[in-house]
């Protein structure tokens, strides 16, 4: 068991870390990005994009996790944590973006590190 905590722990800490450098990366090659993050009047691309940067970083996530706790169900309990950190966040920022913005990011998270778990460690682990 203490293996499979470390995975969890090891795949939210790739999520946010991922998610941070992304960021970054995000602002210093896209002016228009930092334009509108201050009041969050994110085009369409942008939207786009954050939801590319979260399903990508969800997937890595429940990888490292499968990887680290040689568990894929572990890569459930990593999106289920993730779902839990997020909602919150979501209600508070709701009227900022739209509801299909704030489903699709919410409900990939535990399917996307599932995924992201079983092609770390295949079906069976």
């Amino acid at each position: 068991m203490g293996k499979q905590i470390v995975g969890v722990v090891g795949g939210l800490i790739v999520w946010f870390a991922a998610a941070v450098v992304a960021g970054v990366l995000l602002r210093s090659l896209w002016p228009e990005y930092v334009a509108a993050s201050g009041d969050m009047s994110f085009t369409l691309p942008m939207k786009l994009t954050r939801l590319s940067i979260g399903a990508s970083t969800t997937f890595a996530a429940g990888a490292v996790t499968a990887l680290i706790g040689r568990s894929n169900w572990m890569a459930a309990v990593t999106g289920a944590l993730l779902l839990l950190i997020f909602i919150p966040e979501h209600i508070s920022i709701w009227d900022k973006f739209p509801i299909w913005y704030h489903l699709t990011f919410l409900t990939s998270l535990v399917p996307l590190a599932v995924v992201g778990g079983r092609m770390a460690n295949g079906p069976k682990a």
